[in-house]
């Protein structure tokens, strides 16, 4: 039984604003230590962001005034159910109508309870007399007083034995009908979550691209992890915890205007005074919740892409300048919380201040309605108490209430998602599904801009037809429109004027799944998803005849697939072969693998029409002209459109098309065009045109050049080598599983100390709250003494006595109420602003903590949206139970405590009776804890993978889109939640269970005590008083102990989060970018000689799978050093240390890496990555150049100068087009990874495939820039395409994991090995 059934009892502050739902007051707090870090590390960032200087104040109004237009319309409460079933809606109803009655069984039990106070001051009257009698010394006075006791005293003992029976009936009742109520709409708020999260995501899936340039993946996760959560509180048992609430309110002032209505009259008015404190208190409380809200989505999805794009962020050394970024969107909350606590303090303080005032008055009043005959003693205690648990449930409604209008805010956004049908709609069935098609595409007159970008035209009314079964090839610079023409044709856009005609019609009037089933995509970037080889390459058949076909019919497919795009010789020495899992986003594949297993999952189903945008462009030259064949192949009786800046790839395609500036320059086949000298397309190919070899070189061999292309004898290396290496790793995945042993031993104490040791800077307002709940606890038994007197005070003999009782006691009871509302004001206060400060510490630790981890802890901690999903939530978690509810429990903890001391003191007997009950009230709530923590535990793992489903396919939305993969992404995120919903239903019978039976035994105990109580007064052995002194400080006691446990959740899931949290910030990788141990590099005298010695690795998630196996060469100082092979073969690992080999040793300047420090080591490198991500970040700073770019600033960010960033534009080739665009350097692009390159002025250039993404003029350019930038400094370079690379001053040839050749361009071919073999493939001279 909850505290609002006692008659006195104070509403514990269960559930109030912020503490029983962790995940409901998402984000409302953030910390001290972050704006003072923000000063201190952050002063650079202010410099270059789009943000101007903002003090404290400023801060507070931009989160008071944060986008209007942002903050969706809630929906109304019935709209929560608009998914449910008639079969849930009618359990809702029978729930709904079991809360009535449990409500209403509170103030009935108010009614037994007036019954037994009446007994008492009766039989308190006859006591009286019986002792003015023997003042009197008249036996036969006597004799008849004694007579008249004994008498009074019989009917006193059945008339309590019969009322307290009637107590157990009602708590009957009461277990019954809480039971029926929790698990019915536990179950269906469980079945609707799950409907809602798929309804969501299937939304998600169907929207256009357009949608998807403002809404992020991290967004998405945030959204179906917090938001959906939101909504299914809002349609959870905390539904029917309100309506009983609401019947107790109505029932008690019923049952109160009934017994005596000028009492209950006079105690309504705490009634307006209640309401329009707690309007105001949840007016600004939820206004602060939603701004909150917002600020952690948008930090979610800045987590999301720099997590993803960790290594580039290590590479240059960026964490501490992107977590101070990312503390800037926590530091709003904070200011945003800080103002929420202080309303919910006040509210709050108020609250309890009217209550308490409202027993001074019912005492004082009470007292002259009975001298005056208007009532007696047990009407009075009715009234009172009928009124005060109805006013007690209108204060516990507001937590209720707010889970509920926070789930119709929540509900907005998802919903208003749910039912938005967007512009081009995947879903929609209509539709042309022609029988049969030929695959000429025409583009009449098309214009188009981005909607993100619309002041700038991307296609300026172009015309071009794609003839059905030819191969087109598309070449130009960069946003020239090529990549628009492959989106259109997808039908990802639609054009703004003009149309895309497929044989003949609009693109807009045929069915899109059809559309985008009868063509194959293959992209730059290729995106694979989390699933094996097999899995992936099946995604192509989706939506094709073969999607229902046995499964061997489907291998044969993909195998066939395999074959012909060069990706079957590599799967299948794989250990698991096509059963090999791919890592999230391919993760765990070379560039060009990924890109050979997208080209299988293309051709897989046999389109008609392929687009490749850039297909080709990651490979090595080998894979590229076997998979260039079978292409060509593939493209055989099909419509093909090709983009490509390797115009080796496209020189036999029917027709090509040179683009600029959104408009076709020239078209013709690769002949007619090189025919003009002066075209444009004739000085793309003399820009890539490779230098012939001297034949003359033919004889120049040396002998030691000779033993290079006789490598070491396969089975001496395995000898050698294999047997250590495979023990390492064994003994690394025992030492693993060694320090993962003891993840279950931290137990509570630990963490809370662990905790507090991170925040000890705030333990000061915990140590204050602390003292204020100390008193708050103390001031419940003190109300029992006073209302112990007072009852005592109804018994009075006269008059004048009762009214200087009466008067006396209301005195005291208003004293009580003004200390209790300011305790009660300030411990709220000072608790959960407490916990606002230490939730954004622990939010800010973690991020900073993700950013550590090497890339072989990163990929063992989980997921990107899983980890996206955990910074985001388990600080919330710890905050469930740090904030206000950790007050509500050291104020519990007193009241029990005191409690049994004043009872002790004034009634031993009874006391004892109250403590043997309190193992009753805390043993349910303590089962209910172990079963909670259970379900808890079992269901955590089981929603981090349905989320990472739901991010993974928003982040591929393209790829999901093109392969019409929606219905099956949403098949596998639906079978991920069966699991965590069976589970959690099947708990709820347990745990509601003992949750209706901790709330009947309140009523029982209550029985009890009045039983033995009245056994005890009659028999004279305790006066009345000291029986309800003992009856509220000790029963009602104990029943705070038993609210101690309705946080149980908050305190199990505080737990895991906090073991969590504790965790990560203790885990230390291997290579730790932040620790200052190691040696220092001296910058100045570093010349830059890289050694590699018989280095063997394969990656930590592979170990069967050697990449390096004995690889071994030198890199001279302020050389050029190439290194070409085919893709996989392990050509960009290792030199950033983002892994360590498994054997052998690399070393700079002859001293072995790993004893430098981490980070000043890096800081002499520069990479330039294949895939250069750069890292577009929340909404209102979206990735800007300026701010990409200084990220490879090696100096602080105020001190580089804007000629010093154009200058690193400028040879990166892409000054002039940042200047041509409306923001400039304030406007995203993805190019600038070689600018950011080359701001840092580094000893070590990396680059990793640096002009794979170029065209040929830019790559012509930027080469020349690179040759420059290299100059003095040692430089590395992988590339496929071997035009960049002929000036190096010597080329590796790596072949399995070891150097097959080296020389120079000339040298090499000369030797005519397999470097010359690359050279043929790749040669452009017309035959």
């Amino acid at each position: 039984m909850t505290a609002e059934s006692a008659p006195l009892a104070p509403p514990t502050l269960e559930g109030l604003p912020d503490e029983k739902n962790p995940a409901i007051s998402n984000e409302l707090a953030t910390p001290e230590h972050v704006a003072l870090e923000m000063k201190k590390n952050s002063k650079g960032i202010r410099a270059y962001l789009p943000w101007p200087k903002k003090e404290p104040k400023t801060m507070e109004s931009e989160a008071e005034n944060a986008n209007t237009a942002d903050t969706v319309v809630p929906v109304s409460f019935l709209s929560l159910f608009r998914y449910s079933t008639r079969f849930e809606i009618i359990l809702d109803i029978c729930g709904v109508i079991c809360a009535v009655a449990a409500g209403a069984s509170q103030p009935l039990m108010t009614l037994i309870f007036g019954r037994l106070t009446e007994d008492f001051v009766t039989f308190g009257l006859a006591e009286n007399e019986y002792y003015q009698s023997l003042q009197s010394q008249d036996p036969n006075v006597i004799e008849q007083a004694q007579a008249a006791l004994d008498a009074a005293a019989s009917g006193f003992r059945q008339s309590a034995s019969q009322d307290a029976s009637y107590l157990v009936y009602i708590g009957i009742a009461m277990f019954v009908t809480t039971y029926l109520y929790m698990y019915t709409w536990v179950y269906t708020s469980e079945l609707n979550g799950k409907r809602i999260r798929e309804r969501y995501l299937q939304a998600i899936l169907r929207q256009e691209i357009a949608y998807f340039d403002d809404v992020g993946a991290g967004e998405v996760a945030t959204r179906i992890q917090s938001d959906t959560h939101l909504v299914q509180l809002g349609i959870s048992e905390k539904v029917t915890l309100a309506v009983t609430f609401i019947s107790a309110f109505a029932v008690g002032f019923i049952l109160a205007y009934a017994r005596s209505w000028r009492l209950a009259l006079a105690l309504s008015s705490i009634l307006p005074c209640i309401m329009i404190i707690a309007g105001v208190m949840k007016s600004f409380v939820s206004k602060y919740t939603q701004l909150s809200l917002k600020h952690v989505a948008e930090a979610g999805s800045l987590a999301e892409e720099v997590i993803s794009t960790v290594r580039t962020a290590q590479a240059f050394g960026t964490q501490k300048v992107l977590s101070g970024i990312y503390d800037k969107n926590i530091d709003v909350t904070r200011v945003v919380d800080s103002k929420a606590s202080i309303w919910h303090g006040a509210g709050l303080g108020g609250l309890f201040f009217v209550i308490y005032a409202a027993y001074a008055l019912a005492f004082d009043f009470g007292t002259t309605l009975i001298n005056e005959g208007e009532a007696n003693a047990g009407q009075v205690v009715n009234v009172f108490m009928s009124i005060l648990i109805g006013s007690f449930s209108l204060a516990l409604l507001a937590p209720e209430l707010q889970a509920i209008t926070r789930g119709c805010g929540a509900a907005a956004k998802i919903f208003a998602t749910i039912e938005r049908v967007p512009d081009i709609d995947s879903e929609n069935s209509g539709g042309l599904k022609p029988a049969k098609i030929t695959g000429e595409i025409t583009f009449e007159d098309v214009k188009f801009n981005y909607p993100s970008r619309a002041d700038v035209p991307i296609l300026k009314g172009i015309n071009i037809t794609f003839p059905a079964g030819k191969t087109t090839a598309l070449v130009g610079a960069s946003g020239s429109g090529k990549s628009t023409i492959v989106s259109l044709t997808e039908r990802f856009y639609d054009p703004l004027a003009g149309s895309v005609l497929l044989d003949g019609t609009d693109l807009r009037e045929l069915n899109i799944k059809w559309l985008r089933s009868q063509i194959g995509l293959v992209s730059q970037e290729p995106v694979l998803f989390a699933t094996t080889i097999r899995g992936n390459v099946a995604h192509g058949l989706i939506g094709t005849p073969y999607e229902d076909a046995s499964d061997e019919e489907k291998f044969q497919l993909i195998k066939a697939a395999c074959i012909k795009s060069n990706a079957d010789s590599f799967v299948s020495l794989l250990p698991q072969g096509y059963d090999t899992m791919v890592g999230e986003r391919g993760f765990l594949l070379s560039g060009g693998q990924k890109q050979r297993i997208a080209i299988a999952r293309a051709i897989v189903s046999d389109p008609r029409i392929l687009l490749l945008d850039e297909a080709t462009s990651a490979l090595d030259t080998r894979s590229e002209g076997i998979v260039q064949d079978a292409l060509d192949k593939a493209a055989a009786g099909r419509t093909t459109i090709t983009i490509a800046h390797r115009l080796s790839t496209i020189k036999d395609a029917d027709c090509i098309l040179v683009m600029g500036e959104g408009l076709v320059l020239e078209r013709g086949t690769h002949a007619e065009l090189l025919a003009d000298e002066n075209g444009a397309y004739f000085r793309l190919v003399t820009a890539q045109t490779l230098r012939e070899g001297h034949e003359a070189l033919d004889a120049v061999m040396s002998s030691d050049e000779t033993d290079l292309e006789n490598p070491m004898p396969e089975d001496l290396d395995i000898k050698s080598t294999t047997r250590s290496i495979r023990s390492e790793v064994v003994s690394q995945s025992k030492e693993k599983a060694g320090d993962q042993a003891p993840a279950e031993t931290y137990g509570l104490f630990y963490l809370m100390g662990r905790i507090a040791g991170l925040y000890r800077e705030g333990l000061h307002r915990y140590f204050i709250g602390s003292l204020f709940a100390i008193c708050n606890g103390a001031a419940y038994p003190a109300s029992g003494i006073i209302y112990g007197q007072a009852i005592s005070g109804f018994s009075a003999t006269t008059n004048s006595e009762r009214r200087y009782q009466g008067d006396r006691n209301a005195l005291w009871f208003f004293i009580l109420a003004i200390l209790y509302g300011i305790c009660t004001g300030f411990q709220n206060y000072f608790f959960a602003s407490a916990a606002a400060v230490l939730t954004a510490k622990l939010r800010s630790m973690s991020f900073k903590a993700i950013l550590r981890q090497d890339s072989e802890t990163l990929i063992g901690l989980c997921k990107t949206g899983a980890l996206t999903s955990r910074l985001g939530e388990n600080p919330q978690k710890i905050n469930g139970l740090a904030g206000v509810t950790l007050g509500t429990i050291v104020q519990s903890i007193t009241t029990i405590l005191a409690g049994l001391a004043v009872g002790y003191a004034y009634a031993w007997k009874l006391a004892l009776v109250g403590m043997a009950c309190l193992p009753v009230s805390v043993s349910t709530g303590f089962i209910r804890l172990q079963v909670v923590v259970l379900k808890d535990r079992k269901n955590k793992l089981a929603h981090e993978n349905s989320a990472q489903i739901a991010c993974e396919a928003a982040a591929a939305i393209r790829t999901v889109a093109s392969l019409t993969r929606e219905e099956h992404c949403l098949h596998l995120y639906r079978q991920s939640l069966e699991g965590p919903v069976r589970k959690s239903i099947r708990t709820a019978l347990w745990s509601n269970m003992l949750f209706a039976l901790s709330q009947a035994m309140g009523f029982w105990v209550i029985a009890l005590v009045f039983w033995y109580g009245a056994d005890l007064v009659s028999r004279l052995e305790v006066s009345t008083e000291s029986f309800f002194i003992a009856l509220m400080s000790t029963v009602f006691g104990a029943m705070q102990a038993g609210n101690v446990f309705a946080f149980v959740p908050d305190v199990s899931l505080a737990k895991g989060a906090a073991d969590a949290i504790i965790r990560l910030l203790d885990s230390t990788p291997a290579i730790d970018a932040e620790s200052t141990e190691g040696k220092s590099v001296p910058s100045e005298t570093i010349k830059g000689r890289i050694q590699l010695e018989n280095i063997h690795f394969s990656y930590p998630t592979r170990p069967g799978f050697r990449v390096l196996r004995g690889l071994s060469l030198t890199v001279e100082p302020g050389t050029y050093v190439a290194l070409v092979g085919s893709s996989g073969c392990g050509k960009s690992t290792l030199l950033e240390r983002f892994y360590d080999p498994l054997s052998g040793r690399i070393s700079l300047d002859g001293e072995i890496i790993d004893e430098f420090n981490v980070q000043a080591y890096r800081q002499q490198f520069s990479l330039v990555s294949q895939e250069p991500l750069t890292t577009c970040l929340a909404d209102f700073i979206r990735g800007t150049v300026r701010f990409n770019i200084l990220l490879g600033a090696s100096k602080p960010e105020s001190e580089v100068t804007q000629e010093e960033i154009e200058a690193a534009c400028r040879d990166a080739n892409i000054l002039d087009f940042i200047q041509s665009l409306p923001d400039g350097f304030n406007t995203e692009v993805e190019r600038i990874a070689i600018a950011r390159a080359l701001l840092r002025n580094p000893k070590v250039l990396l680059l990793d495939e640096a002009t794979s993404a170029l065209d040929s003029n830019s790559e012509k350019v930027v080469q020349e820039a690179l040759d420059k930038a290299a100059r003095g400094r040692t430089t590395i370079a992988i590339a496929h395409r071997l035009s960049t690379i002929q000036n190096a001053d010597r080329i590796y040839f790596i072949k399995e994991g070891r150097v097959s050749e080296s020389g120079t361009h000339d040298e090499l071919l000369a030797r005519r090995g397999d470097y010359y073999e690359f050279v043929q493939l790749q040669a452009l001279s017309k035959k």
